[in-house]
Formats: structure tokens, sequence, C-alpha cells
């Protein structure tokens, strides 16, 4: 079901919907971009539709919501330990198709691989979602490759026009307006620009392929793609001790990511996939191979942040399609 209703209306509705709702959306954060003089598009909270970001890609994806950059896990002492106080009020996200797909991928990860991590869990079903339309595909997307341009797993859409904005409900928990019902659905990229084919076998041989030494030359180990990646979900722990008293502190969830130093260190001083080279196989054959082995479909999810982070301009899509090649003249 979907409503017009005016601007006004629309922002009262949000109000209504703040009693209930943490409200998060992409905003335009001006001069707080990655260089000097540049701007940056992040997720926020927001209490009215001015304040978002509908034209632009944001930066970092939403899983810097749903799944914090540093994250506090619990409070030790001598004698005992404590987790932190949760919130009462859901999640309500403003987000786009390849998103919603990347949280069904940290789904995955987090709560159907073997076990249920109970702290990303007790965000997870807090949230709701509300689909932002994509009108045409931004640089570097190629969403329609990996399947992910389209999704109906979304408890509201909307569609701003002029002076009015269409509100599409999916969730009875959501129905609060009682203005003109249209029919209404959402639109979606059927086309990008970025064109990705993926091999359907993806040949054992690649791992030790000529191919990845490239990449070691290029790759600075920044992990940026990483970073801003919807899907990469690794983490670190770090212990924190106060200085107030060295037996108490905190125990936090820091991302973290398989292209930076260190990430595969172990007792006694290995270290696996010392070299760049190794370190993008790995990324890329998670990507675009393992994960599908095991839950059906790619990691990957063609948003494109990964292309535009690079300070190197390494693109994910261009090493898709190279393997694929590759397999072909095998």
């Amino acid at each position: 079901m979907a409503y017009k209703v005016t601007g006004i209306r629309f922002n009262q509705y949000l109000k209504e919907l703040e009693k209930e709702y943490l409200i998060f959306a992409p905003v335009a954060l001006l001069g707080k971009g990655a260089f000097t003089n540049t701007d940056s598009v992040r997720y926020q909270k927001i209490t009215k539709l001015e304040e978002v970001e509908l034209t632009i890609k944001t930066n970092f994806s939403v899983k810097e919501i749903l799944l914090p950059i540093t994250e506090t896990l619990f409070y030790f002492n001598e004698d005992n330990w404590t987790e932190p106080k949760v919130h009462d009020k859901k999640i309500l996200l403003f987000l786009r198709s390849c998103d919603i797909h990347g949280i069904k991928r940290l789904d995955d990860i987090y709560l159907r691989n073997g076990c249920e991590d109970p702290y990303y869990k007790v965000f997870r079903e807090k949230v709701r979602f509300c689909l932002i339309e994509c009108y045409e595909s931004f640089a570097n997307c190629f969403c329609a490759s990996m399947g992910t341009n389209i999704t109906d797993e979304y408890d509201m859409f909307i569609r701003p026009d002029g002076d009015y904005v269409y509100v599409g409900i999916n969730n009875k928990e959501m129905s609060r307006l009682d203005e003109r019902v249209v029919d209404l659905s959402p639109r979606f990229v059927m086309e990008n620009k970025t064109k990705v084919s993926i091999p359907k076998e993806l040949s054992k041989g690649l791992a030790q392929s000529v191919f990845w030494e490239e990449y070691s030359s290029r790759c600075i180990g920044c992990g940026r793609c990483s970073f801003v990646c919807p899907t990469c979900s690794c983490f670190s722990m770090q212990d924190i001790f106060y200085k107030e008293n060295k037996n108490m502190g905190e125990r936090r969830r820091v991302w973290s990511s398989c292209m930076v130093d260190g990430f595969t260190d172990m007792a006694g001083g290995h270290s696996f996939r010392k070299k760049q080279g190794d370190r993008m196989r790995f990324r890329v054959m998670h990507k675009f191979h393992d994960y599908k082995k095991r839950f059906g479909y790619h990691m990957c999810v063609g948003c494109g942040r990964c292309d535009d982070a690079c300070p190197e301009y390494i693109s994910i899509a261009h090493c898709a399609n190279r393997l694929k090649s590759i397999v072909e003249e095998k």
C-alpha cells in the first residue's frame, strides 16, 4: 500500500516514528571528506526528509550503524563483567537495494554461519528498512550483474516528488498514514555502465596464478576497500585497561581487514598472506567463489564503493572480469 503525502506531512510522520525508532539516513557532511575541501556522505540520525541525501552514493555503507566501527562488548573488573545497556528503540534505516542485500550477507556470517553472534543479533532484531530508489546507476556500480539491484525485503519505501512524497508501506507497524492511497511500486536500476561476468567455476589453479603478483606492487594494504564494503565482516578484539585501575577495562570489537598488515599474525611470529597479491587473491576469491559455495550467492553486492575508495585505483570489477578471461583461456 502506498500513500501520497505532502513533505510537511511526511516530516510529521517521521516525528511520530521517532517515538519508537532511531532513524538513520545518508547525510551530506560538508567539509568532512577524506581530502581538503571535500564533502562526505555518511549515515547520521535524521529528523526530517530535507536532511537526507538522496542523489549521491554514501562513502561508507549502512554497515557502520548495524556493526559499529568500534563496539564495546562488555566491561570488566576484578570480580565480574557487565554488558552495555541496549536502547529500547527500534532502528529505521534509509538505504538502497544493494545495502539491503549487504545486510543479508552480514546476517549469513553473524547469524547463520554455525552460531549466532548475540551482540549483532540484539541490534539486527531492531532494524527496519526504508528503501531509497536509485533513479540511475552511480559510478562503479555493478549491482545488476550481481543480482542485487532489486529487492522486496523492505518495510517501507519513499519517492520524493516536488512538494509531495510517495510512501509505500509493507510493515503494518508503520501504518500511520491515512492520506490518498495510490498504486505504486519501487523503481530499480536495471543496467549499469560497469558490467561484471563471473565464471561459474573458478579454477583451483588461480590460487597459484602469477595474475595476483600485479597487486603486490599496486596495493598498499590500507584496507579502505574492506572498510567501505557492506559485506566485509572481519574484526579484531581489543582489551582496554583503564589508567585509574589496571584491573578494570572493556573489551571492544573493532573492524579489521584481510588486506592490512597483521591480520593473519599468529603466536610464534607466524603470518599468512604477507604479500598484498596473496591478500587480494583471498579477498576476491572469497567474494566471488568461496562464499557462494556455502550460501548459494556471491558475497559482493556490486555497490562499487571499494573502487571509489581505492587510492591506487584498483577495481574489483575489473579484477573479476580478468578472472573470467583467464578461466576461459584454460
